[in-house]
């Protein structure tokens, strides 16, 4: 009898430097602003020419566990959330997930945010959050787009909440609902209601975490965004419809 065996997967030597040296990052043994050594020394460190060592840095530098500082030296990096935020984002539309779906998420996300936020945000957070509802109401006077002002509000709450793990999850489904709140705001038939209505909502959000009202903020959240589908669905938009694409915040 003749035995047989399965073919061994042998990880290419690039994908072995770049994984090692993941591991090292991810461990804690590399911390963010370490200095890696050179790509001489590492190719002699791995037994591996340089071109090897530079493909698996190349995989580090888009994973964004790398950065080249001056002079080209390598140093770990520790991703922002929000850089990480579109490969997530890419997926869900490649995944083909509808604005329904991201929306009974949000449904989750936001009001327990506002929750988190009533316990742990800070007086400078909280004076940001001002500063931002001040001037949504100077935007809505001037009859000026109110999207980047909303969408940093919604940041703004997750941030004052300190949960890593929440500004990983919302961040991603804030990019893809970005072009639906642009509508809603600049659409001629819905801008000055919906702008009111969100002014409104933010001013109640404001007041209770300033008042660490926990109830109050979990319900005017939870009501902002009930009627944030009011407004898409007055729009005619399909809330069924799948994320095409990736959008834009220009």
């Amino acid at each position: 009898m003749t035995q047989t065996f399965a073919r061994l997967e042998v990880s290419p030597a690039y994908k072995v430097v770049y994984e090692a040296i993941e591991k090292e990052i991810l461990s804690g043994r590399l911390k963010e602003g370490d200095q890696l050594p050179t790509e001489t020394a590492l190719a002699e460190q791995f037994g591996v020419n340089r071109s090897t060592v530079r493909e698996g840095i190349r995989l580090l530098e888009q994973s964004g566990l790398v950065r080249r500082e001056a002079g080209r030296r390598l140093h770990v990096n520790l991703p922002h959330y929000t850089e990480l935020a579109p490969r997530v984002s890419r997926a869900m539309v490649m995944q083909r997930v509808t604005f329904r779906e991201l929306w009974e998420v949000c449904m989750v996300l936001e009001p327990q945010a506002a929750v988190d936020a009533c316990d742990r945000a800070s007086d400078a957070e909280l004076d940001a959050l001002n500063r931002n509802l001040w001037e949504m109401k100077a935007a809505l006077d001037a009859g000026t787009p109110l999207t980047d002002l909303d969408v940093e509000f919604h940041a703004l709450v997750a941030e004052a909440t300190g949960n890593k793990a929440l500004l990983l999850a919302r961040e991603p489904i804030s990019l893809l609902f970005y072009p639906a709140v642009k509508v809603l705001f600049e659409r001629p038939e819905s801008s000055a209601v919906a702008g009111r209505r969100v002014v409104q909502a933010h001013q109640y959000i404001v007041d209770a975490l300033k008042a660490r009202d926990v109830e109050t903020a979990r319900l005017w959240m939870h009501k902002h965004m009930v009627d944030f589908k009011r407004g898409y669905d007055l729009c005619g938009l399909d809330i069924d419809a799948v994320v095409e694409r990736m959008p834009g915040r220009a």
